[in-house]
């Protein structure tokens, strides 16, 4: 079993987490039986977050009267003090429990300092002083912020995607993390569902002893892969590297990573599905594309406003409007026949 420790948190836990944006899209039974199933087989780390609809609520139900057995993450998208407590107090309720184990501020626009005008930090100290939380942590999907983090000294966890098509910077805040004694928590392990291969996600987390991934999942298929690899990691093979190797090429240049931050379209286009369709074509086929009602998402990019909400929001710096466009006339061609999607590569 591959354990992983926190930076200075003390959290040591397995090294699979459990990312809890997906609970939000099945039913609260189905949620609740996949993370008391993680539970069981030893599983101990569940990431979840205000912004992710009842995710917290199916968290809290699953966990009742057994909080001190796991550590619960959780976030807040608050820009000011005042909002904060009003997050905190409601994921303190919905959760039903009395602390958070890892608070974080989550992918704000600017880094939280203490005696900053917003008030952020000075509240997460103070809730801190509360004993409401135990450590205090920070997400983004910005490089430049990620870095402040770090240099600050003043967070305990950094989350951050972290995957096997992960750039030189990408692996630079891994270093930098582990000689401040820092949290590394990766998501978008599977970067989204582009990739495929649990195993050779897993080989390449293993990598890194102060990484703790935190896989997103919602059926129990899944769970059962990443509940296999505790008593049986992955490493990293030949063959993994070929892999990988691949995937890197296929997946090089500008792609969305369903991060979601470019939401919501005021032309009401589903952004983080419609901009990687061309992707998940061409790596996983499958009739769910072709559906008459993912037909008529994508036909909502013609309605395209070109306000470029969407590309200012993009934490990856993509020009959305152009990728929407580009992947709906690749759609178009599946549909029409022109290109065969059995043999899209």
């Amino acid at each position: 079993m591959q354990m992983v420790t926190l930076g200075s948190t003390g959290i040591t836990v397995n090294k699979n987490g459990i990312g809890c944006l997906p609970v939000q899209r099945v039913t609260h039974k189905t949620a609740i039986m996949l993370l008391q199933k993680a539970y069981n087989a030893g599983l101990r780390y569940f990431d979840t977050a205000r912004a992710y609809t009842d995710s917290e609520a199916k968290v809290g139900d699953a966990f009742k009267g057994m909080r001190e057995k796991i550590f619960i993450a959780t976030k807040t998208k608050a820009l000011k003090a005042e909002d904060f407590w009003k997050d905190l107090a409601i994921s303190l309720e919905t959760l039903q429990t009395d602390y958070i184990d890892v608070y974080q501020f989550h992918n704000p626009p600017f880094l939280p300092v203490p005696g900053g005008e917003d008030g952020l930090y000075d509240a997460m100290l103070e809730a801190k002083a509360q004993g409401k939380i135990r450590h205090i942590g920070i997400t983004s999907h910005k490089l430049k912020i990620a870095n402040e983090a770090i240099d600050s000294g003043l967070y305990e966890t950094l989350q951050f995607p972290f995957c096997y098509l992960a750039t030189d910077a990408d692996k630079e805040l891994v270093a930098k993390c582990k000689a401040a004694n820092m949290g590394f928590i990766a998501m978008k392990g599977l970067s989204g569902g582009l990739i495929t291969n649990s195993a050779a996600a897993y080989a390449f987390e293993a990598q890194y002893e102060n990484v703790l991934p935190i896989w997103g999942i919602q059926k129990e298929v899944e769970l059962d892969e990443f509940i296999s690899y505790i008593d049986n990691p992955p490493v990293m093979t030949p063959e993994i590297e070929e892999l990988i190797a691949h995937d890197k090429e296929q997946l090089s240049g500008d792609f969305c990573r369903a991060c979601g931050y470019c939401m919501p379209c005021p032309a009401g286009i589903e952004i983080n599905a419609c901009a990687r369709m061309s992707l998940m074509l061409r790596r996983a086929p499958t009739d769910k594309q072709l559906t008459p009602e993912m037909q008529a998402k994508m036909k909502k990019i013609e309605g395209c406003l070109h306000c470029n909400k969407c590309k200012a929001k993009c934490p990856y710096g993509l020009d959305t409007p152009t990728l929407l466009a580009k992947n709906y006339e690749d759609y178009k061609r599946v549909l029409s026949g022109e290109i065969d999607v059995r043999n899209y590569t």
